[in-house]
């Protein structure tokens, strides 16, 4: 039970010190006259990424390898079947040009390359991980600029303009509120996840691509269960593919520079990264078919159930 507690107050924490780092970031990036839509397609998407990446360092530095690759690969697959699944159940969601011509292309090649990265040599070395933060840059400066040139091209996240007021001192108290618990969270966490697996008779694999992940994706299925209440444009599935490929390309990419991560569950190799192949594949018939430009409620009905599926398999 206490694991169990440990674990709860990690991921409380992440979640946190995620939405101070969120609030510190776009401050600062107000002061240093960052406009709103590169804070947007940048600053935000890696704050809010940071949990992940906290978790996947500690663990990768604390011998529990199978976490620090579970955790992205089990969050890529929530954000899609939960929290899609359940945001097109609220209400269809609308699917913009860009999802064809560029997100979900550059979704599929990370997804590949992680895949192939892996398979090859059962690990994940400095030179891989040096790839992906590399093709996470290019992605970045080819998204901002079809942005400059399209406005509607991405859906930023309200950017609250009230951030261009705050202090230098609440930026920096912010910033290291927002430290702190995201270095104490993913200590709880992983310390707690591995306690648990070990209770349990799971695997660490197990745990972090289930309990770890739902609980990093929440922040993401809470802000768009909110929107879509709200009948306003839901955090829709630009932000989710986003968060994914930063998933991938920061997360994995800037660990696997830290600390090489060898693949130490076959688990990973032979059902969850094909899960999240899968997930990220079906994106594309789902918003083409049976009308393009969107996902209807039967779809996250699909997508949702079949994340049940993929639970009970795990376990």
């Amino acid at each position: 039970m206490e694991n169990i507690a440990y674990v709860i107050l990690g991921l409380i924490l992440l979640v946190a010190g995620g939405e101070f780092l969120v609030r510190a970031s776009v401050g600062l990036s107000f002061k240093l006259n960052i406009s709103k839509m590169i804070i947007g397609l940048t600053v935000v998407s890696f704050a809010t990424s940071a949990p992940e990446l906290l978790v996947s360092v500690n663990a990768a530095l604390n011998d529990s390898p199978a976490i620090a690759i579970n955790n992205v690969i089990g969050s890529n697959i929530a954000n899609i079947g939960l929290v899609l699944g359940i945001t097109a159940i609220i209400g269809p969601i609308a699917v913009n040009n860009t999802f064809y011509k560029l997100t979900w292309p550059v979704l599929m090649v990370f997804s590949l390359l992680i895949y192939y990265f892996l398979w090859n040599d059962d690990v994940l070395t400095l030179l891989e991980g040096i790839i992906l933060l590399g093709c996470l840059i290019l992605f970045l400066v080819i998204l901002i600029r079809s942005a400059r040139k399209d406005k509607d091209v991405i859906d930023i996240e309200e950017i609250n303009d009230a951030a261009a007021t705050i202090s230098y001192l609440k930026i920096f108290s912010w910033l290291a509120i927002g430290g702190a618990a995201l270095y104490f969270g993913s200590e709880f966490l992983v310390d707690g996840a591995k306690e648990v697996a070990r209770n349990m008779n799971v695997s660490e694999g197990v745990i972090s691509v289930t309990m770890i992940a739902i609980g990093t994706s929440v922040p993401e299925l809470a802000a768009s269960v909110i929107a879509a209440i709200k009948k306003e444009k839901a955090i829709s599935l630009g932000n989710l593919i986003g968060s994914n490929i930063f998933n991938i390309g920061s997360v994995l990419g800037l660990t696997s520079i830290i600390t090489e991560i060898p693949v130490v569950e076959a688990s990973i190799l032979s059902r969850d990264i094909f899960w999240m192949l899968g997930f990220s594949f079906v994106l594309f018939p789902l918003a083409f078919i049976p009308k393009k430009f969107g996902i209807e409620r039967y779809e996250g009905v699909l997508l949702f159930l079949s994340y049940i599926f993929f639970i009970y398999l795990v376990f």
